[in-house]
């Protein structure tokens, strides 16, 4: 069979793919404001090199108007009958955080036992290569696709898309397709596969409070001054009740009961707190907080909220001071059916009217997204979950994913409603957006494998 060849063929290249990644995970493709934008330019370029070489076709830099993150895009369509697969993952990384933290060099990519470490290893950049590993296995074995493909790889996933309506006024008809597939979520397991079936949104916001001029000299100052730092943990700790859960006022009403499918494959699934501990790394004594809902639901299908950061002085120079101001970052995790708009309107009156002592009070909007999620009634479905069977000899687990992908609901719904295929190449012990993070090259492998297959069980399927 066709599909035996591309897959031999996979195992014959295997280590050339490997090299491909570890050489993507080498350029610090952060798209930050912060950092060298020149980086994720050079990222693009050498995945649009990967493009070429496997023979991709009309291989192009694809910009919106304004936005100089670039997406990659090639495509094969040589197929005629067969259905039309849009392929997507994203270049761009996520800052490697504090560099002291890392066992080995973020973006020098290491392997030890069987994970590579380096930052953008699984979170996305072997997604990209899913994609890659996949198209030119079988054009090498076979000389042909047995579906279209249009690959795009995207510059900018990791600060919120902010270019991705512009992008999609720009470029909507040429990426028109039957089906997408992602490779940017999680497995259940490195031994179980995820379908990733509801995404959390986002409402990212930045608070802060001002109350003078200038820092001054806490003790030559210090008693009639407010103090901003002070005032700002203030509010921020009126966001949660006593248990940790959220406080805001209006917020939990907006969250819409989990359907008796999902309760039931919940069930299905358990608990099991002491691996939870272990893969999140919490502490030894630390409680997991209460609330309605077990883990599972409690990041797949509830809300939570977060101070991502925090900003007075620094810990290095941590003077002897009355700060002037004080900053915080904090977002929201949204679920059905919950109205990013509306979050951010009711979390920004919360801290407004929680601030104390007099101070100026600035919150402001810094990306909101939508929560996302879909049937699996089509065809498209039970494609992809006998490959992934087929591939992980392990039935594959329908999952929820509490992170956010900007890009999945805008062009689901500019494709017509077409089905969203999202898999992925993380696993609980990834640590994506952490020090340390790692891809699991069992896992790698089976991803690509699971691709493999399902080109072949896609040509299957009726336009």
């Amino acid at each position: 069979m066709s599909v035996d060849k591309a897959l031999k063929q996979f195992e014959s290249d295997k280590s050339d793919h490997i090299e491909a990644l570890k050489k993507l995970v080498r350029i610090p493709s952060v798209s930050f404001p912060d950092f060298d934008p020149k980086e994720v330019e050079n990222s693009a370029r050498f995945v649009a090199g990967l493009f070429r070489e496997m023979g991709l076709d009309n291989v192009e830099l694809l910009y919106a108007k304004g936005n100089p993150r670039p997406y990659v895009y090639g495509e094969w369509l040589k197929a005629p009958g067969a259905p039309t697969l849009l392929l997507y993952a994203h270049h761009d990384v996520q800052p490697p955080g504090r560099e002291e933290r890392w066992q080995t060099p973020p973006f020098e990519p290491t392997l030890k036992g069987d994970r590579l470490f380096g930052r953008g290893a699984a979170d996305d950049k072997a997604g990209v290569i899913i994609h890659t590993a996949t198209i030119q296995s079988w054009l090498r074995a076979t000389g042909r696709l047995p579906v279209n493909v249009k690959l795009l790889i995207e510059g900018e996933e990791e600060i919120g898309s902010p270019g991705l309506e512009g992008f999609l006024a720009e470029h909507k008809q040429k990426l028109q397709a039957d089906i997408l597939l992602l490779t940017d979520t999680e497995n259940y397991s490195v031994d179980r596969p995820g379908l990733t079936v509801a995404l959390r949104g986002i409402v990212a916001m930045n608070v802060e409070v001002k109350a003078l001029k200038q820092s001054v000299h806490s003790g030559m100052w210090g008693g009639p001054l407010p103090d901003p730092a002070m005032a700002l943990s203030k509010m921020l700790a009126t966001l949660v009740d006593e248990n940790g859960q959220i406080a805001v006022h209006g917020l939990l009403g907006q969250v819409a009961p989990l359907s008796e499918s999902q309760r039931k494959n919940l069930e299905k699934l358990g608990e099991d707190e002491t691996e939870f501990r272990k893969q999140s790394g919490v502490l030894d004594g630390v409680p997991l907080l209460k609330g309605p809902g077990g883990i599972k639901e409690k990041i797949w299908f509830r809300p939570s909220i977060t101070v991502n950061a925090l900003e007075a002085s620094s810990r290095k120079q941590a003077a002897n001071i009355i700060v002037d101001g004080a900053w915080a970052k904090v977002s929201v995790r949204l679920v059905p059916d919950m109205n990013p708009q509306k979050v951010f309107d009711l979390v920004k009156a919360h801290l407004e009217k929680n601030c104390p002592f007099g101070l100026k009070v600035s919150v402001e909007a810094d990306g909101l997204g939508g929560w996302w999620k879909t049937e699996t009634s089509h065809p498209a479905f039970d494609a992809i979950l006998k490959a992934m069977k087929e591939a992980w000899n392990a039935e594959p687990v329908l999952m929820g994913c509490g992170g956010s992908i900007p890009f999945v609901q805008p062009f689901a719904t500019a494709l017509g409603g077409a089905p969203a295929l999202l898999i992925g190449v993380e696993d609980p012990y990834t640590a994506a957006h952490s020090e340390n993070e790692s891809l699991h090259m069992g896992v790698f492998e089976k991803s690509i494998q699971s691709c493999i297959r399902f080109f072949e069980h896609a040509s299957k399927l009726k336009r």
